[in-house]
Parts: C-alpha cells; structure tokens; sequence
C-alpha cells in the first residue's frame, strides 16, 4: 500500500480540456492548471481567479456580475492520472483573468442547469437587482495599463485593441515616421513598446495601414505644426 501512494504521488500527470478563456496564453494555462490539486475557495494566481467545483454534476457553469449575468462560461474538466493512466481524482475548473479596476467579483454558479451560489465559497451578499443570493470574492486592485515611465529616459507605449493587429509608432522623434517602430502584442489584443528617449517633450501617434490615431491611454493632448491632435509625452 505505502508503495501504491508513493507511486501515485510522484507519477500522476494532468489533463484538460481547452481553456474557454481565449486570452489565456499556452504557458500561463499550464502554469495555473499545474496548481489545482482539489476543489475549494475561488484562489488567486497571478492576475487570474481559479474557481473549481466537484465533478458530480454534467455541466458546471459561471456567470459574472460585470457582464450583468448574460455569459455562462463553462467550467472545464480536469483528471489527474496515474502511470496506468487511471483517473484518480476528477474536478472542474474555470480560470477568469481579474478585470481591472475592480475590488469585489460577484457571481453565481450554474449547475446542470439551476442556478446557486457556490458551495466552495461561504461568502455570498444579496443583489437587490437580481433579488438573489450572489457569491462574492474581494481581489487586488489592478489598474488599467497606460503609456508611462517605467524608467530614467524610458517610456513604455501602451496599445489595446482587437487581436492581429499591426499597430506602428510614429512621432517627433521618428520625423513622423511609422515604418520604424511597431508595438508587440504581448497578450491577446495588448500590445506594447519600450522606447529609450532622453529628455524633453514629445509628440506622437499611433498608426495601422494610413490611418493614424491618439494614445487613448494618455490624455495629453496637442495640437502639431500641421493642425493635426497627437499624443503628448514629457521625459524627464
């Protein structure tokens, strides 16, 4: 017996479905399913919400508060396996990217259809709106990324959009032109650009094919030499 647990604890391996979830990369899917081991408390990781619920039912399901309930994700199924590839232990999982700017998530469960608080989480606070029990779990403040200073002579320009796109970067300091820097879509629909820039003050934009357009993420404002509203940015 004491051989058959060592055996199932070192050599058990995990497998899941697709994630749901479109913006989670490859790498931090793996990451975060590699630290699910049991059903719980919805747990923070990284940015992310892990929320699980039992294997006794055909469907689980999530809706979330900030999407005003019209979305019911569902939850994927995880097995964990041992070397004869026999499931020893089956749960579901659902991983939520935690909005920004926001400190409390409500939501409910469905589950084969009945919609409930969750079992795993005792907190629950009533919605007059939805006049119902909602599941609630307080997270860290993330606030909205922008175009900033990160570091002495650094900006780091900030893009979010749809996925694919090909979003350039042209300015003051390029002469206006967009050929040389384009941002990197580190994420699906974010995209991103660490620029070396000494001192002074800067005009700039962002381009995609001809079309040019501000920084929505820097409300600095002014007019060019040829009429045209560009993005400010002052290095100090």
């Amino acid at each position: 017996m004491k051989r058959n647990i060592v055996l199932l604890t070192s050599l058990i391996f995990v497998s899941a479905a697709a994630f749901s979830t479109e913006a989670i990369d490859s790498y931090t899917k793996d990451k975060l399913v590699s630290q699910i081991n049991q059903t719980g408390l919805p747990v923070i990781k990284d940015g992310y919400l892990i929320f699980t619920a039992k294997n006794n039912a055909r469907h689980v399901g999530i809706v979330f508060d900030f999407e005003n309930f019209n979305t019911i994700h569902s939850f994927e199924r995880l097995d964990t396996r041992n070397l004869d590839n026999e499931v020893v232990q089956s749960l579901y999982f659902y991983i939520l990217e935690i909005p920004r700017n926001t400190t409390d998530i409500a939501y409910r469960l469905v589950i084969d259809g009945l919609w409930t608080t969750d079992p795993e989480n005792p907190r629950t606070e009533y919605n007059s709106r939805a006049n119902c029990l909602m599941s609630k779990i307080k997270v860290p403040l993330i606030a909205e990324p922008v175009t900033s200073l990160p570091a002495q002579n650094t900006v780091k320009f900030i893009y979010q959009g749809d996925q694919g796109r090909h979003i350039r970067l042209g300015g003051s300091f390029t002469n206006w032109d967009s050929s040389i820097y384009e941002l990197k879509e580190t994420s699906p629909g974010f995209y991103e650009l660490e620029l070396p820039l000494p001192k002074g003050t800067y005009y700039y934009s962002y381009y995609e094919g001809v079309s040019s357009f501000i920084d929505t993420t820097n409300p600095e404002r002014a007019y060019t030499a040829d009429g045209r509203v560009a993005s400010v940015i002052t290095v100090q």
